[in-house]
């Protein structure tokens, strides 16, 4: 099947927008039809949830872009909506019925996501079987530096992006660049990537000057050095422009609050419902097999690297070295209680007394023990940057499999990259996503717990 290199997204976003609007006054006529005046409530409902849509984004979908971000933005939708339909439902109408309102309100996000997502997905497969809705692209660059990139467009074919041509900078680069540039224009290619550590500012400003002269769109592969922020935030004083390199979004007044009341709520639950019961019967297991305390406290860096007692229930043999060492795999100083608790994290459980004191959150980034996090501090670039939230009992790095000893450079220097990733990208739904699929891999099994 051949297509065409067209953006088909230009009539999805309309047909969304009509799709939308038909749920929300339909529902409105069908559930709240007791209002003197139904043409004006309809405008004022259809009005303002394509406001609240404008300063959120709800409909900036792209094919790269996450369900959990496509989810979050519709959970903020909804919450914006609910809040005015119940103010002029107190305003407006002489028989208030909130009842009716919220009823109107969840049916109408609950159809909008299906529709939604069902356009996102549909889109992906349609992407997979008939090729359609595409993107073609050509990388340029150095091996080392776009074959991450190749490797995503290559295996993610439901994203839509078309590998056609990929021009290596490693000899006649010159020539490579005119070569890449002439190709994107016979061939009508739709995007450029190009590696920014392997060129120089005049030859970036020359493939820019060519991507402006002829319509291409082009985007430009950062190395870590030159990445600053996935969220660069410009302010102004006054008419002075000022870029602040991190956006910390748990920074925010409201998200703060939000992610408070859900730590306080989980690790309430967790302590009566789980805790109460589990630590006398661990009290008595732990104190029969070895001697010395129950719990297990140990200095570690947190929010602004200041030091906390983090609690864990004891695991090892009571030794000299538990505040120097890391655990390793068959580590003798493990009791046989103590294998089992750490394969389970059950280890791990009281530092939900951290989150009840505010010393620790649900999601975050791990802490590591005082000498360790110094020594990474001065080894590992912007491992600092992890500190400015709260740690969490879980996290992002360690769901995707980075958790437990770290045997290589690699394994800190990936961990920082997904805490960076997850301070930059929070909401309170990836923190329910981390969760489950910490529990996930928890009854699956993973290796690294030991």
């Amino acid at each position: 099947m051949k297509t065409k290199t067209g953006r088909y997204s230009g009539y999805i976003r309309p047909f969304s927008y009509l799709i939308d609007l038909l749920i929300i006054n339909v529902l409105a006529l069908y559930i709240m039809p007791f209002h003197a005046n139904e043409i004006y409530y309809a405008v004022f409902i259809s009005f303002t949830w394509f406001i609240i849509a404008a300063n959120l984004g709800f409909y900036e979908v792209y094919r790269y872009t996450k369900v959990i971000k496509i989810l979050n933005c519709t959970l903020k939708q909804g919450i914006l909506f609910a809040i005015f339909c119940l103010v002029l439902e107190y305003f407006y109408s002489e028989t208030a019925n909130q009842k009716r309102v919220v009823l109107f309100v969840v049916l109408s996000i609950v159809l909008i996501l299906l529709i939604k997502l069902s356009i996102y997905y549909f889109l992906r497969k349609f992407r997979v079987l008939f090729g359609g809705n595409s993107r073609t692209v050509v990388l340029l660059g150095n091996n080392k530096n776009i074959n991450p990139l190749k490797t995503f467009f290559t295996e993610n074919p439901d994203y839509g992006y078309k590998l056609i041509k990929v021009f290596n900078l490693e000899d006649h680069k010159k020539r490579r660049i005119d070569e890449c540039l002439s190709f994107a224009l016979e061939s009508k290619t739709d995007e450029i990537y190009c590696s920014m550590s392997d060129l120089s500012d005049s030859q970036i400003s020359d493939i820019i000057y060519f991507a402006d002269n002829n319509l291409k769109t082009l985007k430009f592969i950062p190395n870590e050095k030159q990445i600053l922020s996935r969220s660069v935030k410009f302010e102004y004083y006054d008419y002075i422009p000022i870029i602040s390199l991190r956006n910390i979004l748990q920074d925010e007044t409201l998200n703060k609050i939000i992610k408070r009341v859900f730590d306080l709520l989980f690790s309430t639950l967790i302590i009566v419902g789980l805790l109460s019961w589990l630590t006398p019967i661990l009290a008595i297991i732990i104190k029969w097999e070895s001697k010395g305390p129950l719990f297990f406290v140990q200095k570690r860096n947190g929010l602004n690297y200041k030091e906390f007692n983090c609690y864990k229930f004891r695991s090892m043999e009571v030794n000299d070295k538990a505040d120097l060492d890391l655990a390793s795999k068959n580590d003798v100083r493990i009791t046989r209680v103590g294998k089992f608790i750490r394969k389970t994290s059950i280890d791990e459980l009281p530092q939900f007394f951290n989150v009840l004191m505010g010393e620790m959150s649900v999601v975050g980034p791990r802490p590591h023990m005082v000498s360790v996090a110094n020594l990474y501090a001065l080894k590992v670039d912007k491992f600092m940057v992890r500190h400015f939230v709260k740690p969490g009992i879980t996290g992002l790095a360690q769901t995707k499999g980075f958790r437990g000893e770290v045997e290589s450079d690699e394994d800190i220097i990936n961990r920082v990259k997904y805490d960076i990733f997850y301070m930059e990208n929070w909401s309170i739904l990836l923190d329910v996503k981390i969760i489950f699929n910490t529990i996930f891999n928890t009854l699956r099994g993973d290796d690294k717990a030991y």
